[in-house]
């Protein structure tokens, strides 16, 4: 059998010449050509990827990074997009297709179909519709090409932007659906936010509650504050912003167990404007319902209940150039294992 740099599956469906060159993972170029120096302490999307143009939106702030806090959960399923189009200059796109080219037709047994595929797909940039890659008008326009969400590779969504790359001169709309705007980097800045994971305080400890005896939840430091990840493409004479801000607004309680009362009645503490929840524990308080907490109403035996402690945030994004708006909420959920006792003695 040969070996093929383009997927199996895109050849064996007979997709066009410039289809197969579109889909990533077609082992081609590198996009971005080496040499490029787009570095920095700005996080970017994408890099030097083999065979897929790799996005050029960067990321600033509370970003997720290798080995750094999680993100969290979107309400309702809600995913930032797969796929997307962004622009690249008439030089850097006429890079890109001859590198391309040149590293699959000279790879080692290539199949000829796939090598005259792609000599398809840059006759039409070369030779065809366009006149060498439009470098003469470099400067006054760009090529919009497709771009994979770096964080959706292996979803099947992210080869759903399968639109042949096309000039649009400068002022002009894209004509894709999908391509960068202020919106659409508010989207992808959601999915950078990095949440620190904070434990709230328990009175008693989780090793030491008791039946029928309230358990006090509260949280005396201000760690829950707004966290905001702006994103950003400036490429090819496009220069887009959007800033994404997530807001703490309440912590949700499930006890682990049906045997067990919330407090308040609908497990909902606000967090108070100082970033902190619910109040400690203090002497003569222990006949008193706390502003957050829980009752367990059963004793665990000899295990324990998976009590979860989850932070609603609530998401809004601003860009100069657009008027903005809300995004679903997001929760980050907290699990701590609680032992709880028939009352014998209470030490708090």
């Amino acid at each position: 059998m040969h070996t093929l740099r383009t997927p199996l599956r895109v050849v064996a469906t007979g997709v066009t010449a410039a289809a197969i060159a579109l889909m990533p993972g077609i082992a081609a170029a590198e996009w971005p050509p080496e040499g490029d120096t787009r570095g920095g302490d700005p996080q970017t999307s994408g890099g030097h990827d083999k065979g897929t143009l790799t996005s050029l939106i960067s990321f600033s702030g509370s970003t997720k990074g290798k080995g750094s806090p999680k993100g969290f959960t979107a309400s309702n399923n809600w995913t930032p997009p797969a796929c997307w189009y962004e622009p690249r200059s008439a030089s850097q796109f006429a890079e890109y297709v001859e590198a391309f080219v040149a590293e699959t037709v000279n790879y080692p047994g290539q199949a000829g179909h796939a090598k005259s595929a792609v000599g398809q797909f840059r006759t039409i940039y070369k030779d065809g519709k366009y006149k060498n890659y439009n470098l003469d008008q470099e400067g006054k326009g760009a090529f919009w090409v497709a771009v994979r969400n770096p964080d959706r590779l292996n979803d099947v969504a992210s080869m759903g932007c399968s639109e042949l790359p096309e000039w649009v001169p400068n002022g002009t709309p894209p004509p894709f659906q999908n391509s960068v705007t202020p919106e659409v980097l508010a989207h992808l800045a959601y999915n950078q936010i990095a949440i620190t994971p904070t434990t709230v305080s328990l009175a008693p400890t989780p090793a030491n509650n008791k039946v029928n005896l309230a358990t006090w939840i509260s949280h005396d430091k201000a760690d829950f504050k707004p966290v905001s990840v702006t994103a950003t493409l400036n490429a090819a004479g496009v220069n887009v912003t959007a800033t994404t801000t997530a807001r703490p607004v309440s912590l949700h309680i499930k006890p682990g167990t049906a045997d067990a009362q919330v407090h308040p009645g609908s497990g909902e503490c606000a967090i108070n404007a100082d970033g902190t929840i619910g109040a400690p524990f203090t002497e003569g308080s222990a006949d008193k319902n706390p502003p957050c907490g829980l009752t367990y109403l059963r004793s665990s035996g000899n295990g324990t209940y998976a009590l979860e402690a989850s932070i609603t945030w609530e998401v809004t994004w601003t860009s100069t150039t657009a008027p903005g708006g809300g995004l679903p909420p997001g929760t980050f959920a907290v699990v701590q294992n609680i032992t709880v006792q028939e009352i014998q003695a209470v030490n708090r």
